[in-house]
């Protein structure tokens, strides 16, 4: 279809919501239905969000796939500021560092030194020596 990824994805999604909008007319022209459908057991093998819709619930079926996205209960999420060092605010981009700390940090503060990183770089040591080098101590022995 040669298609970009952004109007792939809508593409995919008007599609999505077409199917989900035939099956919930096909359940509200049949409220019982003795076995799902194809399309129905399609959209939940593939983990998609179908409702159950029947005469009490049209208008809850309405706003929900009137809504457009299913995941809009969700807070948005903000993008965070990994490109950006911690220190300075200074554009990184790929350059970056990672700190154990969990922060992005540019070339001049990557050191924990340089930006009073709160990880306990001592205590991390100490574990790991002490898991690689355990205590041996050997049993008594009896004299006779």
């Amino acid at each position: 279809m040669n298609l970009c990824s952004k109007c792939y994805r809508d593409c995919r999604m008007k599609e999505e919501q077409a199917a989900s909008a035939k099956v919930a007319m096909e359940k509200s022209l049949n409220p019982n239905p003795t076995t799902p459908t194809k399309a129905e057991n399609d959209h939940q093998q593939a983990g998609f969000f179908t409702a159950r819709v029947g005469p009490s619930s049209s208008s809850a079926a309405e706003a929900s796939f009137g809504s457009g996205n299913i995941g809009d209960d969700r807070e948005p999420e903000q993008p965070k500021a990994a490109n950006r060092c911690k220190s300075c605010n200074k554009k990184v981009g790929l350059t970056g560092f990672m700190c154990k700390c969990g922060s992005t940090f540019c070339g001049m503060h990557r050191y924990p030194e340089k930006h009073e990183c709160t990880f306990d770089f001592k205590a991390i040591g100490r574990d790991a020596i002490a898991k690689a080098n355990p205590i041996v101590k050997a049993d008594k022995m009896e004299r006779f």
